[in-house]
């Protein structure tokens, strides 16, 4: 009934540009319904939304009616370039982390550019461990901003990439964050910006969103 009526709203508001309903899939089957799940980013979708048919609509994120059934993040291996401290309970600590990748190309020879910057996704141990790295590993200080000797390697999860000319690296990505700490790999081991841009093309005729999170 509900969404009937917000049908009937929409129509009325002729509104195309600017109030936009979502697309309601009816399937019959997981597998129909993974199938659809993997075309989520080629319409610049994170995934999907499953409701619960009786469920109520309520105040708040309750648990339980509604699931949101992500991708797999695209992913690259990179290097951590630049810290600063984090804010709260974690004030004290480096948490804030740029993350770079190589320029094969570069006029200056073989050399790391920034792509994007992540706080989330390392457990508190680990933000030990890295914390205690950056504080003897430091270059320079630009403020609170540290350079930090680049030798650790992150794997970074984003949901989305693009052109972007307010970054050195002439790409943008979505929502990045640290999926692994990769302990196994070396600096010289991360990727490059060649690598970006080849996933860039691969993704650049699909829908992205305004949000430039990197």
């Amino acid at each position: 009934v509900r969404r009937s009526m917000l049908e009937k709203v929409v129509a009325e508001a002729m509104l195309p540009e600017t109030l936009l309903l979502s697309e309601v899939h009816a399937l019959k089957s997981w597998d129909e319904l993974g199938q659809l799940r993997e075309k989520s980013r080629e319409v610049g979708s994170e995934g999907l939304m499953l409701k619960r048919l009786e469920s109520p609509y309520a105040v708040g994120r309750k648990r339980g009616d509604w699931w949101k059934w992500k991708i797999e993040p695209l992913s690259v291996d990179a290097v951590l370039v630049y810290a600063q401290r984090g804010s709260g309970r974690r004030a004290d600590l480096f948490t804030d982390y740029t993350f770079a990748v190589w320029d094969k190309n570069h006029s200056d020879g073989e050399k790391l550019v920034p792509f994007a910057k992540a706080y989330s996704g390392l457990t508190d141990k680990e933000i030990a461990q890295v914390d205690a790295f950056i504080k003897v590993n430091t270059l320079e200080k630009f403020g609170p901003v540290r350079t930090v000797t680049p030798k650790l390697v992150f794997e970074i999860g984003f949901e989305g990439i693009m052109e972007s000319g307010r970054h050195k690296s002439g790409i943008a990505v979505r929502f990045p964050r640290m999926l692994r700490w990769r302990t196994d790999k070396t600096a010289e081991e991360a990727d490059t910006l060649e690598g970006l841009k080849a996933l860039l093309a691969l993704h650049q005729s699909q829908p992205t969103s305004n949000q430039d999170e990197s």
